[in-house]
């Protein structure tokens, strides 16, 4: 059965170890770690970090859906309020692209002592200067590093795609898992992409049987072809019965996550709505 869990990036003004309590005070079995700024940047989250995270998971009875490691808005001491990509492991810059492969291994190690059953990646766009082609090999390169290390730690690799991005739909992300060939790589399924990019949501669910390491969950105003922003379920377009309907037609018991990130200033509004939208559904 498909269990709830709530994203920490809609807690960017509360430390790591608050927003996990907060999180459970919403009735939510699961939690995912924004593996990022101002959670957890792996080159600045230390020992002592570790220890109050653990504890707080231990004190919660929290489990950990997943480690979100799709930004790394930390490298940046000017990073704009809106998320983006870089340095992504397809930039052609030999030494951005290998930093950004060793964050990713951090965020793995971090996934391993929380236990979390994976982390997730987004492909970021190819820059001015680098063709999709050559984006493209870069991403396989980053991806079996990334999945060499992942392997024997037990934790799988997500792809999240987005429109815009290398990675941008359920169709590439699929290829891109049968090129690898690798039974660690799979897709971190947001909702809200598949319906911005134009595709049906339950039928790119169904298309993924099999493949998806985790679920991002939010609402879009205007469904298909809507405008990338997310809302509390309820509040958009997206047909969450039919949704969860698909998830339980291939077999997914994993955790759905609802990422909230649209809402820094009112976050526990945020949590507490969309868990009454959605708790009829698991």
């Amino acid at each position: 059965m498909v269990e709830l869990a709530f994203s920490t990036n809609a807690y960017t003004r509360h430390s790591l170890p608050e927003a996990v309590r907060r999180i459970a005070d919403h009735g939510y079995t699961g939690v995912e770690l924004l593996g990022d700024d101002p959670h957890a940047y792996f080159p600045e989250f230390g020992d002592d970090d570790r220890a109050a995270l653990l504890e707080t998971l231990e004190e919660t009875d929290l489990a950990v859906s997943n480690v979100n490691a799709n930004t790394a808005m930390g490298y940046y001491d000017d990073a704009p309020p809106s998320s983006f990509f870089e340095p992504s492991v397809i930039r052609a810059d030999d030494e951005a692209r290998e930093w950004r492969v060793e964050y990713t291994k951090r965020a793995i190690d971090l996934a391993e002592t929380v236990g979390s059953p994976a982390v997730c990646l987004a492909s970021g766009r190819p820059l001015p200067g680098t063709m999709p082609e050559a984006a493209r090999e870069y991403l396989h390169q980053s991806l079996r590093e990334i999945l060499d290390y992942a392997e024997p730690r037990g934790v799988d690799v997500g792809i999240e795609f987005e429109p815009e991005l290398l990675i941008e739909n359920t169709e590439e992300v699929l290829a891109l898992i049968d090129e690898l060939g690798r039974d660690s790589l799979g897709v971190n399924l947001d909702v809200g992409h598949a319906a911005v990019y134009g595709e049906d949501v339950a039928e790119s669910i169904r298309a993924s049987a099999g493949s998806i390491t985790g679920v991002h969950l939010e609402d879009i105003v205007g469904g298909r072809r809507g405008k990338h922003y997310h809302r509390i379920p309820g509040e958009g377009d997206l047909d969450f019965r039919a949704i969860f309907d698909a998830l339980e037609d291939v077999g997914y018991d994993g955790f759905a996550t609802l990422e909230l990130y649209t809402y820094p200033d009112e976050p526990d509004r945020a949590a507490r709505e969309a868990y009454a939208e959605l708790e009829a559904y698991v």
